[in-house]
């Protein structure tokens, strides 16, 4: 079942319609006329009417409910960058050309995955690569977030060991 606005010469009629297969075509059989759109809207009926189905319906009384400031957010996860982002990053071939050019070193972590976060926190927020670990946890990201964790300082600290030649402390590879 569903709505259709029927238009009648000058004016719009709002009916409840459903689909109904006689053989092998589809016919739709009115199952009443409610009136005609222009006056439900303006006298507030055809929202009193939607308000009253809702009683009935528990994923659109959420809805409402929200809608009218009644719900409390637990958490809030922006989608925008990482879905855009990370398909252009792979799509470009960026994420391939970096793992490649990683494949012969053995770090404790995923680079690719840390430099994507860093390009990403750039391009979205400002600050430190540091503070990009934090604003993480405000994205949602389709993978596994502990694929991306940099929380820890230890494998900042071996990424720059390994990349400057005259670190202290040399680079003892682990096994993979």
């Amino acid at each position: 079942m569903f709505f259709r606005v029927k238009s009648a010469g000058s004016y719009q009629y709002l009916q409840i319609v459903h689909s109904v297969r006689e053989g092998e075509k589809v016919r739709q059989q009115v199952f009443g006329t409610l009136g005609r759109l222009d006056e439900l809207k303006a006298s507030g009926r055809l929202d009193a009417l939607m308000r009253s189905g809702l009683r009935d319906c528990e994923k659109l009384a959420v809805i409402d409910a929200h809608a009218a400031g009644e719900t409390e957010p637990v958490t809030v996860l922006r989608i925008g960058p990482e879905l855009v982002f990370g398909r252009l990053w792979k799509e470009s071939g960026i994420q391939e050309v970096v793992q490649s050019l990683l494949q012969a070193r053995r770090y404790e972590f995923d680079v690719e995955r840390a430099v994507y976060l860093t390009v990403l926190h750039r391009l979205f927020a400002s600050g430190s690569d540091r503070a990009a670990e934090r604003w993480r946890e405000t994205i949602s990201f389709r993978e596994p977030k502990r694929s991306i964790c940099i929380t820890s300082t230890e494998p900042w600290r071996s990424w720059a060991r390994r990349s400057n030649p005259r670190a202290k402390r040399p680079w003892v590879p682990h096994a993979a």
